[in-house]
């Protein structure tokens, strides 16, 4: 019993990613966990529908995300 209950309160957040065209316009969202692998995505802090055939706003993009262990970061410096 104790699986189903660490299955429902182990999930990792949804993010929120658009895909964008070689000039940069917005073509389609999508929420996942992990980034897509196949297209150009970018991860933005929400998704509006006004944007959709429109360029990205650069203030919706989010920062990437540091990788690795945090002891490793900071004694690369």
């Amino acid at each position: 019993m104790s699986w189903f209950w660490a299955s429902l309160f182990n999930r990792r957040p949804m993010r929120s990613f658009a895909r964008l065209d070689t000039q940069g316009l917005c073509l389609a969202f999508k929420q996942c966990a992990t980034r897509p692998d196949a297209g150009n995505w970018v991860e933005i802090d929400e998704i509006r529908l006004s944007w959709l055939n429109r360029p990205l706003p650069a203030s919706a993009r989010v920062c990437a995300r540091p990788r690795g262990n945090w002891v490793q970061r900071s004694l690369a410096a």
